[in-house]
């Protein structure tokens, strides 16, 4: 099944080279990566994936002086977590490894902040990150890290989520290798763009597909 869905990706994407073209193909691919300008902030959220670079790119935003904070997220089990913890085989989460990045990294461990509540998706690290600065009556930006083709959806989200484009400055991790001006070369990058272009449509549908809680 998976070699099919791959297989079909790149049928997609051959069509799509030979409709569009490749100068607008590196469109939609440049449409996705965004990057604000940094400005000191009440908080640095570092969204969940991509480790370690995602914490990487938090510390170093955190040493530059932006923010006082690293805050993370974290998920619920899944299934075969649920499954291997049964056996007495533990996995460990990936916000612990963030955490231990971020103080390799050199920030303190009073500074980093682990979101109580545990998300599906990008839409729920948002969200509960928001209503955690409104319970600390934060009055400050926040700054979220995250990679090149998903700063876009994020940017987004947020503005769906809050009602408001003020407040958060995206900030993708400089180790992303993702190119707009090649993504439709590889699998992995055709992935990622599918995925959040159906992401961008489902935020602007009002979130008709939703994560599924087990």
């Amino acid at each position: 099944m998976t070699v099919m869905i791959v297989a079909g990706g790149i049928f997609v994407c051959l069509v799509l080279v030979a409709l569009l073209g490749k100068p607008i193909l590196t469109a939609l691919g440049n449409w996705l990566v965004i990057a604000d300008p940094l400005q000191s902030a009440s908080c640095i959220l570092v969204l969940g994936g991509y480790l370690p670079f995602r914490a990487m790119e938090g510390a170093a935003i955190h040493q530059a002086g932006w923010a006082p904070e690293v805050w993370l997220t974290q998920y619920p089990p899944t299934t075969e977590e649920r499954v291997l913890a049964g056996m007495g085989i533990e996995i460990t989460p990936e916000c612990r490894f963030s955490s231990r990045v971020l103080q390799y990294c050199g920030v303190p461990a009073g500074a980093i902040h682990l979101l109580e509540r545990a998300s599906l998706d990008t839409e729920e690290e948002i969200r509960f990150a928001f209503d955690e600065m409104r319970k600390r009556q934060f009055s400050g930006p926040i700054i979220i890290v995250t990679s090149k083709t998903h700063a876009r959806r994020v940017k987004i989200l947020w503005k769906v989520l809050t009602g408001t484009t003020e407040g958060a400055i995206v900030r993708y991790t400089e180790e992303d290798p993702f190119r707009p001006d090649r993504w439709f070369r590889n699998t992995r990058d055709i992935n990622a763009v599918a995925r959040e272009f159906f992401g961008v449509l489902n935020v602007w549908a009002g979130f008709p597909i939703r994560a599924r809680r087990t």
